[in-house]
């Protein structure tokens, strides 16, 4: 039986995903398994009474920023193709939702009227507010901005309460928890001091959307299974990043992360 929508500590959330994390054990393209896994955590938040807007990136598939001797040398040329890439991830995840019962919508920065509604902002609230979720593709539609800047700017315009960027992860570290153990997990941490210690939570142009809109975020691990909606109900999980200045710069979790 779903939760009901009174238990969830946020309601309205943009989560924001990297294409890298539909990569699973391939090299390159999609998991399948990785990809139904989300389906099915998405589903049981959407099922608890989110609201449920996505932002997933295209690095699984092409990246924006043309590495020194690729092919492509312009930046700009580049980055349209790495936004062509996040509709590609967006389409699969679509498909992967609506196979679970889910009703989406899939909204494109750049015109695509085959595959896809163009953004519009009243329109996308309106989904939200049916029920639907809603797939937001291709980044901003303009080049030299990374999916974290479009998940910041869409979050903002749909009035969402949180930003959840789900990596692999459990949160924000002192140091690369994958290369040096001793690193530990902030509990919660100031904006300000994610930019005092270069933690890159976001690109600078992210955080400083979130710091204009008043956006906390929230990052946690989305391979941890039944984490997503730990986050939504407010479980002390991941790690908050705030812009309330009466509370302290920062606070390390005291125990490890509990499995669900």
């Amino acid at each position: 039986m779903a939760d009901a929508p009174s238990s969830l500590r946020y309601r309205r959330v943009l989560i924001k995903l990297s294409g890298e994390s539909l990569l699973g054990d391939k090299e390159f393209g999609i998991d399948p398994a990785v990809l139904d896994r989300y389906a099915e955590e998405l589903k049981e938040a959407h099922e608890a009474g989110a609201e449920l807007a996505l932002v997933i990136g295209g690095g699984n598939i092409f990246r924006g920023v043309s590495p020194e001797g690729s092919a492509v040398s312009s930046r700009a040329h580049a980055d349209y193709m790495g936004m062509l890439a996040t509709m590609i991830n967006a389409m699969a995840l679509q498909d992967a939702l609506e196979q679970k019962g889910v009703f989406t919508r899939l909204m494109s920065a750049i015109e695509m009227d085959e595959i896809a509604e163009p953004f519009i902002r009243r329109r996308a609230i309106r989904h939200l507010e049916k029920g639907r979720v809603v797939i937001f593709g291709a980044g901003t539609g303009n080049p030299y901005f990374t999916t974290d800047t479009a998940a910041s700017l869409r979050a903002a315009e749909v009035d969402a309460e949180v930003i959840l960027k789900g990596t692999r992860v459990d949160g924000v570290f002192t140091a690369d928890p994958e290369q040096d153990p001793s690193a530990q997990r902030f509990e919660s941490i100031s904006g300000m001091e994610v930019l005092r210690r270069n933690l890159r939570v976001m690109d600078l142009t992210a955080i400083t959307l979130c710091q204009e809109s008043g956006l906390p975020i929230v990052v946690f691990n989305m391979d941890r299974p039944g984490t997503l909606l730990r986050v939504l109900r407010g479980d002390p999980t991941g790690t908050r990043v705030h812009w309330n200045e009466d509370e302290p710069a920062h606070t390390f979790a005291q125990t490890p992360l509990a499995l669900p």
